[in-house]
């Protein structure tokens, strides 16, 4: 299966798993799912945008006229009331407006003589007022369902006195490493074994997408794998798994899917990294199941071009696309869509990408320098200030 036709499938499996309610600080990184009213107007009352003197305009005639302070309005308190005749109120920024006032005058254009207030500079009427619901007037829609909730949210929640919000429920998934090969971070491992990179990876990847993936390891035993799949099949919305896909003696996999009614969608797309990629759904459960190379660099690509838009599409959120210019020439001779991975620098509102040497997709070094990947279309040769798809992974600066 070509890359457009497999992301095409995983993408026609994107489905909604519900709502639920979270407090307003679980809600960072999540997804609404409910709009968002005024329940005031917004500014409540007309506010003062300076500190300074609020007096009415209409007796100002000179810049002779002297105005008598009568108080101070501090904000937070309760709206004071100006007296006629040449008076002014002290006021605070933020403060409520004093009634009848209807002009406020920075402490900068004025000056203070025996106690009294006197104009330096031209005044309009109206000034230095924020006016109440200039903003927003109550009952007006401020959020909408589908809204990625970021910090300008969580304050604009906390104003409108959401304490708690609901957002679109994400999908429990489990990642899965197989291979006997596999030993702890915290073990020193013998000659013929390596630690757990991949589940790791995949945990943080999700994390960061506020999805708090539970990581199990699988020895390569076929007999193990089925009977802990079967499992995890009816505990999870996704499985994500790295490893035991390809066509080794030990790649069980396959096999145990089957055994397990999983209806495979798909297995092999013409891509690399991450050819042997199978993709496929439970029948009973409805688990899909996302089962990756074991290849670090292929996990890790798979799962930004697969994964991730599946999740978005799922949330109702679109995935952005980019598009960056090569600082060289690059070339694809094979019949495969290749990404390739690039460090990224920005010049002049451009940014603009060169390879980056690897030895392979188990090159856990080349992928940390890397700040995404380039799409190459099979027997494709892009020059060099072309512009070309780019798998941002790492925010560039």
């Amino acid at each position: 299966m070509s890359f457009d036709e497999a992301l095409h499938t995983v993408l026609n499996e994107a489905c909604s798993y519900g709502k639920e309610l979270v407090g307003l600080l679980q809600a960072q990184g999540r997804v609404l799912d409910e709009t968002i009213v005024a329940d005031r107007d917004f500014p409540p009352f007309n506010r003062a945008t300076k500190d300074g003197i609020a007096i009415r305009f209409d007796i100002f005639t000179s810049s002779k006229t002297v105005f008598n302070p009568k108080g101070v309005a501090q904000a937070g308190s309760p709206q004071l009331k100006l007296d006629s005749g040449a008076s002014c109120i002290e006021v605070m920024t933020g403060a409520i407006v004093p009634k009848d006032a209807d002009t406020v005058i920075m402490y900068e254009h004025i000056h203070q003589e025996n106690g009294m207030f006197l104009i330096d500079k031209p005044i309009k009427k109206g000034q230095n007022i924020h006016y109440q619901a200039s903003d927003v007037s109550k009952n007006e829609a401020l959020l909408y369902p589908g809204t990625m909730i970021g910090p300008a949210e969580i304050g604009l929640l906390a104003t409108v006195g959401k304490s708690k919000v609901w957002v679109k429920k994400l999908p429990k998934v489990a990642v899965v490493a197989t291979g006997n090969e596999l030993v702890a971070v915290s073990q020193n491992p013998e000659h013929h074994q390596i630690r757990t990179s991949n589940s790791h990876t995949l945990v943080t990847l999700l994390k960061d997408a506020c999805i708090d993936g539970e990581s199990y390891h699988l020895k390569d035993e076929a007999s193990i794998i089925q009977e802990n799949l079967k499992g995890l099949l009816t505990q999870y919305d996704v499985l994500v798994l790295s490893g035991g896909v390809s066509k080794g003696k030990y790649d069980f996999l396959p096999d145990a899917f089957a055994a397990l009614g999983i209806e495979k969608l798909f297995h092999r797309v013409r891509q690399r990294p991450g050819k042997p990629f199978w993709f496929g759904k439970h029948h009973d459960s409805s688990t899909l199941v996302f089962s990756f190379p074991g290849n670090p660099v292929s996990t890790y690509v798979n799962y930004h071009l697969y994964f991730v838009p599946w999740l978005n599409k799922t949330l109702g959120m679109k995935t952005p696309s980019f598009t960056v210019l090569l600082e060289e020439s690059m070339e694809n001779s094979t019949d495969l869509t290749l990404f390739k991975g690039v460090t990224a620098v920005m010049r002049q509102g451009s940014i603009y990408v060169k390879s980056l040497p690897t030895s392979g997709s188990g090159d856990l070094l080349s992928l940390s320098k890397a700040d995404g990947f380039v799409r190459l279309n099979p027997k494709e040769t892009m020059t060099a200030g072309m512009e070309v798809p780019f798998l941002r992974t790492k925010r560039i600066m």
